[in-house]
């Protein structure tokens, strides 16, 4: 479980995101956090295989 405190600002701008994907703001964070971190891990990935083959 996740809960978040956001400021009304922001909530509004969330929906507005969510609603152009038909999406619930719930949805759209939970999918937004999910790939925010593939991002960083095929991040990390790339790196480590770098690291293995000697690229710089």
């Amino acid at each position: 479980m996740l809960s978040l405190r956001i400021d009304r600002e922001l909530l509004e701008r969330l929906r507005e995101h969510a609603a152009k994907r038909g999406m619930s703001v719930q949805d759209y964070v939970v999918r937004t956090l999910m790939r925010d971190d593939f991002d960083q891990r095929f991040r990390t990935a790339v790196e480590e295989t770098e690291k293995f083959y000697g690229v710089t």
